[in-house]
């Protein structure tokens, strides 16, 4: 082996379902792999932790088995009003927590030939003629390619130069539920009183997920809307195990996805669909995209095995984001519309059914032109 070469294949940055999926996928192919993430897992992480179908269908079993509820029930309100039950025999969404879904998914790396190196945190990145030299809390690394999967505003975003067309702010509580409580197979979400904002409650093993996310930029106003929507819960004097907050962005069209042989993946690459704010089933598929493409140009030195990640996410995932960008436009201009569309229309019911279990597309409504002659109209 030539010395001056790098000591790893691909390094990824960030242990979260798109940068465990990049190294579990890079190693699997026999590339050398280090995954590294600055915190001591298992760890928390502020999310919903719903898993649509098309996130199961990716996940290894370990991971699967992180699944504490499975949903066949969602009630839709407007404000707190009109209520649109959704039912179905079988269930159509699953639930996880992210410190047992993360968890399983960095083991799943390390069973697949990574290494996983927890507590160790990026300080810089810097390009060379033999790879990328990573510098670490824990010292320096050396690598064919980097793949940085350090979320929302991370450090390899901002190197990549990944542009959000917008962030927003998520709040989140954990309640505890007592045993035996009912509807444990019920999501509430409601379409809140700012523009693009939502509510939702997520039941877990032995908590209720009680979230509202909306732009940036009013703290004041999303708390309150928070304490509102907690207050109008089955159990309002539930215990608070956990009180927290994060950013989520989506990217600019044509924001970059790589800078040389570093690549940026899901919540870093603002990789998300925009009306739901749903991002695991993008960190997955991006993360996949991103360790194969990282691998193959480890073994080839060829920068259109680079390019292939950035032909991958046009292909398969910039579709849906466009389709959720529409129905954001639509949902903050129009959103009794948008409710009374679930209300009165079987098939808009029997769509959003369809995606949450993986059988259906936003990619299709990217396809029909009715989607986007509704947005000129409506807006």
């Amino acid at each position: 082996m030539d010395p001056t070469a790098p000591s790893w294949d691909v390094v990824v940055v960030g242990a979260g379902p798109a940068g465990s999926t990049a190294a579990r996928t890079a190693a699997a192919s026999g590339a050398r792999t280090l995954l590294i993430d600055r915190s001591a897992f298992p760890r928390y992480k502020t999310c919903g932790g719903g898993l649509l179908g098309v996130s199961r269908s990716l996940l290894p079993p370990a991971a699967e088995a992180t699944v504490e509820a499975e949903v066949s029930r969602v009630v839709f309100t407007l404000r707190g009003r009109a209520p649109v039950v959704l039912t179905r025999d079988a269930p159509f969404l699953a639930m996880t927590r992210r410190e047992s879904l993360d968890a399983a998914l960095a083991q799943a790396a390390v069973e697949a030939g990574a290494e996983f190196r927890p507590g160790v945190a990026l300080r810089s990145l810097r390009e060379t003629d033999a790879g990328v030299v990573v510098g670490t809390t824990a010292g320096t690394l050396s690598a064919f390619a980097v793949v940085g999967a350090d979320g929302a505003g991370g450090r390899v975003g901002r190197y990549v130069g990944v542009t959000p067309a917008r962030v927003d702010l998520g709040l989140e509580e954990e309640r505890v539920v007592p045993a035996g409580a009912p509807d444990r197979d019920l999501v509430r979400i409601d379409w809140g009183p700012g523009a693009g904002s939502y509510a939702w409650t997520f039941p877990k093993r032995r908590m209720d997920t009680v979230g509202v996310i909306e732009p940036r930029g009013n703290a004041v106003r999303t708390r309150a809307y928070l304490g509102a929507w907690a207050s109008a819960q089955p159990a309002p004097e539930a215990e608070v195990e956990r009180s927290s907050g994060h950013l989520t962005q989506w990217r600019e069209p044509g924001s970059p996805l790589r800078r040389g042989p570093i690549l940026a993946a899901g919540d870093a690459a603002g990789l998300l669909e925009p009306w739901t704010r749903e991002g695991i089933s993008f960190a997955l598929r991006s993360g996949a995209f991103a360790g194969a493409a990282a691998a193959r140009f480890a073994r080839s030195g060829d920068p259109l095995d680079l390019d292939a990640y950035a032909h991958d996410v046009a292909r398969e995932l910039e579709p849906e984001m466009r389709a959720g960008e529409l129905l954001l436009t639509l949902f903050e201009r129009r959103p009794a519309w948008v409710h009374g569309m679930l209300r009165r229309s079987r098939r808009a019911r029997a769509f959003f059914v369809g995606f949450c279990a993986g059988t259906r597309s936003l990619a299709e409504l990217d396809a029909h032109p009715w989607l986007h002659r509704a947005v000129r109209v409506l807006s």
